[in-house]
């Protein structure tokens, strides 16, 4: 199971100031001088394959890569195990269930290569794709779709034609044939634990009108219901327990996918509305989590924790003058407000990446290109945001780090920092040295 469980939740405009802030620099004294263990090699492709997925168990770091998924020895060698899949990958579910169960999206190199059409159920722990399946319309013909989850035992997969689902064991429960002539079509699902989460479309294409359904996994019963305010173009869900949603009315900042994060109590047949947070305006111009621009799950570059009921953002400085530089904000989930800064660095970005088992906060700084110091690993306590820092990376590794930034999957697991990329790249023009696919730092 993840040992770093990705979490989300946001101010903005009108962002209060109350709340604690943390300590100057944070302990660095306890910081492990890391060291590269180990590197997947990037596969040659004449053109961008996708590869997106990454997660750890207690025997491997597994890492999707050209038509295949592979299981590592936690600190870098060879594959110990390999599943062929015999297409491109897709998408997967980002997180493993408490079974270690991952789902996956690919396709089919032999009937279409083209189009995502297969959705497989892998467990990571034996390293074996248990069953993979196709949903039919109702001409019998396989329906695409654009992303998969597994939420409270089913996995549900869902795209512009249609969803369907199935049980862990295979079993099916609905197909786009059955879909066909709903007038409130699912534009995705999001899982998480015994959850399963749908964002429903009862618009057209000009005029979206999206519902945000807490269901039954096995029957598709709405359990509660919450409708957006007109003019929401797309929803994503960041964390299904507690349920909290990035919203995005088609004027995003920077491309984020996101223009606010709503908290939403799922606990009656109508959803409540907790607390609205933007993610423009302010002293920071804007935060610096990121969601796929249309689908309903994997948004990154933020932090949820149940427990304290706290969303942790970074943020982007916003020019030249601004007293804001690489913080991460903490927001109260129930009220939006500002509870406390966690000052950054002045040697990379701040990133949270999740939770960990001890629930502090781990963050990922980035590598200093200017200064050729390597990425760092931090940890957050949510109680007094004091941040200490974990694992310093060795400077040998900067421009490697540095050019995961645009498509990087992050994992901090058995004080382990793994860096993936979500596609397999051509070979670059521009540097000399060839880019791994994925990497793991560790004690040396």
């Amino acid at each position: 199971m993840l040992a770093a469980a990705l979490a989300v939740t946001g101010c903005g405009p009108g962002e209060s100031d109350s709340g604690g802030e943390g300590g100057d620099g944070g302990a660095e004294s306890s910081a492990v001088d890391a060291a590269l263990l180990g590197q997947v090699p990037t596969a040659k492709v004449s053109e961008l394959a996708g590869a997106m997925g990454m997660w750890t168990t207690e025997k491997n770091f597994v890492k999707t890569d050209l038509k295949k998924i592979s299981g590592y020895p936690l600190s870098g060698g060879k594959a110990e195990w390999e599943i062929p899949l015999g297409g491109e990958v897709c998408w997967s579910s980002p997180q493993a269930t408490s079974e270690g169960l991952i789902a996956v999206l690919f396709r089919d190199d032999k009937d279409d290569p083209a189009v995502c059409t297969e959705v497989g159920l892998v467990d990571l722990d034996k390293g074996k794709l248990l069953w993979r399946k196709q949903g039919l319309d109702t001409y019998g013909g396989r329906q695409m779709f654009d992303e998969v989850t597994i939420g409270g035992g089913t996995v549900a997969a869902a795209g512009t034609g249609g969803s369907a689902g199935w049980t862990t064991g295979g079993k099916p429960l609905w197909s786009p044939a059955s879909t066909d002539d709903e007038k409130c079509p699912a534009e995705g699902f999001a899982g998480e634990g015994e959850k399963l989460v749908a964002v429903r479309d009862c618009g057209d294409t000009d005029h979206p009108k999206l519902t945000l359904q807490t269901i039954d996994p096995a029957t598709r019963a709405v359990k509660s219901a919450y409708a957006f305010e007109q003019g929401i173009e797309h929803a994503h869900v960041v964390s299904a327990e507690p349920l909290v949603v990035a919203v995005d009315d088609g004027d995003s900042p920077g491309g984020s996918g996101i223009t606010a994060f709503l908290t939403i109590d799922d606990g009656a047949a109508r959803g409540k509305p907790l607390a609205t947070i933007g993610t423009k305006g302010g002293k920071y111009g804007k935060y610096d989590a990121e969601c796929p621009s249309t689908n309903v799950t994997d948004c990154r570059q933020l932090a949820v924790d149940e427990k304290s009921g706290t969303l942790f953002l970074p943020t982007r400085d916003p020019g030249p003058g601004s007293a804001a530089d690489n913080d991460v904000v903490a927001f109260d989930l129930k009220t939006g407000k500002k509870k406390g800064t966690v000052p950054g660095t002045a040697a990379g970005a701040m990133t949270p990446v999740g939770v960990d088992g001890g629930g502090k906060v781990v963050v990922y700084q980035d590598a200093d290109i200017v200064g050729e110091t390597g990425g760092a690993v931090w940890r957050i306590d949510p109680a007094s945001y004091k941040k200490t820092k974990v694992m310093q990376n060795p400077g040998a590794s900067y421009e490697m780090e540095s050019r995961f930034e645009t498509d990087r999957r992050t994992l901090f697991a058995g004080e382990r920092l793994y860096l993936g990329a979500d596609h397999v790249s051509e070979p670059s023009e521009v540097y000399k040295k060839k880019q791994p696919l994925a990497v793991v730092f560790g004690a040396k």
